[in-house]
């Protein structure tokens, strides 16, 4: 059996094209995931997410090279190996980021994907259940819901931020991103609304379609420099003639992917032996992402989600009301509330973004901390340091080399230092102090720039946003154009978050699936 498209990767892109480009009966499209299908139940619970850290079949688990800013660590980036990918087992916050990112963008990639473009792509996807004005969607695949039970501490959050004359904002999509708020989500009635539930479900009727899981991709088939199908561990699945090949992997999967099937920095690939189809230096290249620093306190009260005998009982209420009416404190996506802020007058939008936990959260969830507690994340929005990745062996099963290269442009320690700042006068509010027995961590001692900055460097994680390593652009050094199209190959795209030029200001889910439909209508157009 032949397509006219191969989509790899069934993330939050994935799901998209396969919906838009299956719409014609006529057109063949493959959907391939490497993982399995999305049944797991914890994966459809929204305070399920606490526990799929831990679920390295539903998680790809990579890790970075040590990060010499970063006293040497190497940090866990998970990312999602599941229908859905990432959108299933991230905290579900409905994200579109600044007007000027999409400007920025523009800039780069030319006017399709300047903001009033974009704006009604978010706006068509939209089915807003609490939002209805000009800036908002309804009717749309994407239910974007807010949150059914958020926790006390989380609404304190939100009052501290006031008291330290930060503006309460109830939609960080709306007219101005500054403020603190709670977030909206993608849940339907209490449960996750992944990429798969919204585009992928609904298209899997479709004979057209056909949908392939527990299989990974090893390269893409080339001949005479055009994408002809993939190979799989055990077979191959062909492109009929003029069709396509989609890569829509992420931030790593897809350069890693395009590197083994020879299209990248040549060097690389000859030290891999590894046969150069292309030599294109950018694949991997322009790798950024947000590193994100916590406060964390230790309560005098229960409000938190603790881990503690006490906490059975209103478990055991929590587990009742989602399993009966998608209701309670299981339907937290444990990230309840944040905002966005400048880390020094002099900049013209925000960049810090903060997430608050109404609980302990010590190595992404995968280290249990008894008792009751809150953390406080805070990210650099715009950071200024890129890193890059690399093939480390030829095996397509072997995990890229993944270089983030954190702090290592002089601006960003400085800026992420401020956010810390900020993120402790929030907790030293009075709305704060009113459950805060002490801070945890950085720890009360711990009071000098330099001190603060030498915790950053032991403590500082990623907020999970990797993109651009297959850039879009104009200018012949970009990996794609505009529309996705790989440079120097034929009948090749890459379309997810790898292609964005710079990072986006804020949570990168919801511009992903907005990539994914802009290309698709791109596609689609007459005469393309």
């Amino acid at each position: 059996m032949s397509f006219h498209y191969i989509i790899i990767g069934a993330g939050s892109a994935g799901c998209v094209l396969a919906n838009r480009l299956s719409t014609d009966p006529a057109t063949r499209v493959c959907l391939i995931e490497a993982g399995p299908p999305d049944r797991n139940p914890m994966i459809h619970m929204p305070f399920g997410l606490a526990a799929l850290a831990h679920m390295r079949w539903l998680n790809w688990g990579y890790e970075t090279a040590p990060e010499p800013e970063l006293g040497n660590r190497r940090l866990f980036w998970p990312r999602g190996r599941v229908l859905g990918g990432s959108s299933s087992i991230n905290a579900m916050i409905y994200m579109r980021g600044h007007p000027q990112n999409y400007r920025d963008w523009a800039a780069a990639a030319g006017p399709d994907w300047d903001w009033p473009v974009v704006r009604e792509i978010f706006k068509d996807h939209e089915d807003n259940r609490a939002l209805a004005d000009d800036h908002h969607g309804l009717g749309g695949p994407l239910t974007v819901s807010n949150l059914t039970a958020p926790n006390p501490l989380s609404r304190a959050f939100v009052q501290a931020g006031a008291e330290c004359q930060i503006p309460v904002n109830p939609d960080f999509n709306g007219a101005d991103q500054t403020g603190v708020g709670l977030y909206q989500v993608t849940q339907r009635e209490g449960r996750r609304f992944s990429a798969a539930q919204a585009f992928l479900v609904p298209a899997l009727a479709r004979p057209n379609l056909t949908l392939v899981t527990g299989a990974q991709v090893h390269r893409v088939l080339i001949e005479n420099r055009r994408a002809v199908g993939v190979a799989l561990a055990n077979r191959e699945i062909r492109l009929r003639e003029g069709g396509e090949v989609i890569l829509s992997g992420g931030a790593i999967n897809s350069p890693h992917l395009l590197m083994l099937s020879g299209i990248g920095p040549g060097a690389n690939l000859q030290d891999m032996g590894i046969p150069v189809i292309h030599d294109a230096p950018q694949i991997g290249a322009n790798l950024a992402d947000h590193l994100d620093i916590t406060v964390q306190a230790a309560l005098k009260t229960r409000d938190a989600i603790g881990i503690a005998p006490s906490f059975l009982p209103r478990a055991l209420r929590a587990t009742w009301a989602y399993l009966r009416r998608g209701q309670g404190e299981f339907t937290s996506n444990v990230a309840e509330a944040g905002g966005f802020v400048t880390s020094d007058p002099a900049r013209d939008r925000p960049n810090l973004q903060f997430h608050f936990i109404p609980a302990y959260l010590h190595d992404h969830g995968r280290r249990l901390s008894l008792g009751y507690g809150l953390t406080l994340h805070v990210c650099d929005l715009l950071p200024k340091s890129r890193g890059r990745i690399t093939l480390a062996a030829p095996d397509p099963v072997a995990a890229p080399r993944i270089a983030a290269n954190y702090l290592s442009h002089p601006d960003d320690l400085p800026t992420l230092l401020n956010g810390l700042k900020i993120a402790r006068k929030i907790t030293q509010a009075p709305a704060m102090q009113r459950f805060i027995a002490r801070e945890t961590l950085p720890g009360q001692q711990l009071t000098t720039d330099a001190q603060l900055e030498a915790d950053i460097r032991a403590r500082a994680e990623t907020i999970y946003h990797p993109v651009g390593t297959c850039r879009m652009g104009t200018d012949p050094a970009s990996v794609t154009d505009p529309a996705g199209r790989v440079r120097g190959v034929d009948g090749l795209r890459v379309v997810d978050a790898s292609l964005m030029p710079q990072i986006i200001a804020g949570n990168t889910n919801a511009p992903t699936m907005m990539i994914a439909e802009n290309i698709a209508r791109m596609m689609l157009a007459p005469g393309s």
